[in-house]
């Protein structure tokens, strides 16, 4: 029988700056819900890449005296590099200037053009090159009392001023789809997450959907429209587009037809409105579905201060996982703040975390129960016997647990997950700290008692360790070894996270290695 798939995505990544703390929490909580979908038997695809277009990229370029091409060679390989050290198990990376998504961009365009969904004409109005968006007079940020012009217009999204602009466009009849797109919203609760963010987006499409320009002519980088070259295909048209050519849209129809529509686009908050309106139109237009769900998480602060490169405080995930390490970075990335609020990164409340949950709770657990196991069974898994009351409470919990941590990862609810994860973890300190292994062992008429408890404990960090492998897969990786688990972790199911008793009595324990050394 055929897996069900899940097909999810990260946004595309500008080339024309180095990424920080906001790409990373999107791709990290992106890679830990399809790791924990491939544990609960899913065929996941995960695709991630960079958007090299636009007018932006084009002056970034110029700035470093660069051909922009050649910056973003250089640009996608610190992405690169970055997601193989913050450990993202993408299966494909697509960049706007690859061959296959520029087929894809010209034949979506042409079924539109086709359509009679894209018109010539005029644009003239105020256009955002840092956010790459055009907006109308009436939507720009003004100081009180003064005229909309010169350096008093302000870009109502990122507070940057604005270029008035008056030039020949393309045109996609986006209001033509107004009340498509509402009858969708209503029919389909879970299309845009979390509910602040679909109340934004109904509201703004029952103030009226306006016909939007879908192409440039002040410059040249970015794919020529191909019934009128002297443009070039608006970056936001390009780049949304790739959520289909890297699944073979117009080129590979048994691909695109198993994965489309996507289950998932994970996005920030500030380009909700390009995802939830501008795509689904596009999409209803072409005579495609629309995704299944949208999700747009909240924004990051440093210490409470907004990030700046002025301020000199923008995070820069290289150094927090130099500093710190990969899966502590990724543990509190997911589990300080709920997703899709807005979250404060502190050093302080990094290490906190870290200390709390997983030195003292998770690593002082698995040190404990290791060295006993190895002190008084000479490293070896020893057999349980005769079971107590306080046995079958420790090994029901994991069934009382799974189906709430499902439901939660269902819902991208990360935090509330791992506060689930930690309620087994917990459960297995106070077990210890009621059984006392270390008392039994004083006694050798009840190592039979002992072994039952030192059983219990490695089969329930078994199972935690199944748990936490989306979240912190290296230190995942670590204790399934110290274990002496014979099978490749990557493989598991979570199905074997509902089995109890799956250890082998017998098995050698691995080289015992702090796995969550404390942060002093």
């Amino acid at each position: 029988m055929p897996k069900p798939k899940f097909y999810l995505t990260t946004p595309l990544y500008y080339v024309n700056d180095v990424p920080h703390i906001g790409h990373a929490y999107t791709t990290i909580a992106a890679d830990a819900l399809a790791r924990y979908k491939r544990l609960a038997g899913f065929d996941v695809f995960l695709l991630t890449g960079t958007d090299e277009h636009g007018q932006k990229v084009l002056q970034s370029a110029r700035e470093a005296n660069l051909d922009p091409k050649e910056l973003a060679d250089r640009v996608v390989i610190v992405y690169e590099r970055l997601w193989e050290k913050l450990s993202i198990s993408y299966d494909d990376f697509i960049r706007t200037t690859e061959p296959r998504h520029e087929r894809a961009v010209i034949s979506l365009f042409n079924k539109l053009y086709a359509n009679g969904d894209i018109y010539k004409g005029t644009y003239e109005g105020w256009y955002c090159t840092p956010c790459e968006t055009f907006w109308s007079s009436s939507q720009l940020k003004v100081a009180k009392g003064k005229p909309r012009q010169g350096r008093e217009a302000r870009c109502p999204e990122c507070g940057r001023e604005v270029e008035e602009v008056a030039e020949e466009s393309y045109f996609f009849k986006m209001s033509r789809y107004q009340d498509q797109l509402l009858e969708h919203i209503e029919a389909n609760p879970d299309f845009i997450k979390p509910p602040s963010r679909r109340n934004e987006i109904v509201n703004f499409i029952k103030e009226g959907l306006r016909d939007i320009s879908i192409s440039r002519m002040a410059f040249t980088w970015g794919i020529p429209v191909p019934v009128d070259p002297a443009h070039v295909i608006y970056v936001w048209v390009d780049a949304l587009t790739n959520y289909i050519s890297a699944i073979g849209y117009s080129m590979d129809p048994e691909k695109f037809n198993k994965l489309w529509p996507a289950d998932l686009h994970i996005i920030g908050k500030d380009i909700m409105k390009f995802h939830a309106i501008v795509w689904p139109t596009i999409l209803m237009a072409a005579g495609l579905e629309p995704p299944q769900r949208i999700f747009g998480h909240g924004w990051w602060t440093a210490e409470g201060q907004k990030m700046s490169k002025s301020r000199g405080n923008v995070v820069d995930p290289n150094q927090v996982v130099e500093e710190f390490g990969v899966d502590a970075f990724r543990y509190f990335l997911l589990r300080d703040v709920p997703f899709g609020l807005d979250g404060d990164f502190s050093r302080d409340a990094l290490i906190q975390r870290v200390n709390a949950d997983l030195a003292n709770d998770l690593g002082n657990l698995l040190n404990r129960t290791l060295h006993m196991v190895t002190r008084y069974f000479d490293g070896l898994v020893p057999g349980p016997a005769h079971e107590k009351e306080e046995d079958r409470d420790l090994q029901a919990l994991p069934s009382e647990v799974l189906p709430e941590i499902d439901g939660y990862m269902e819902n991208l609810e990360f935090s509330a997950a791992l506060e689930v994860v930690w309620r087994l973890v917990r459960g297995t300190n106070k077990y210890l700290d009621s059984t006392k292994p270390w008392v039994i062992a004083k006694d050798m008429e009840k190592k039979p008692r002992l072994g039952t408890v030192l059983y219990n404990s490695l089969e329930a960090l078994r199972i935690i360790t199944l748990l936490i492998f989306p979240f912190m897969p290296n230190s995942a990786g670590r204790i399934w070894e110290q274990l002496g688990m014979p099978e490749d972790l990557e493989r598991q199911s979570l199905v074997r996270a509902k089995e109890w008793g799956i250890l082998s009595p017998g098995t050698k324990i691995g080289k015992i290695k702090p796995v969550f050394p404390k942060i002093e």
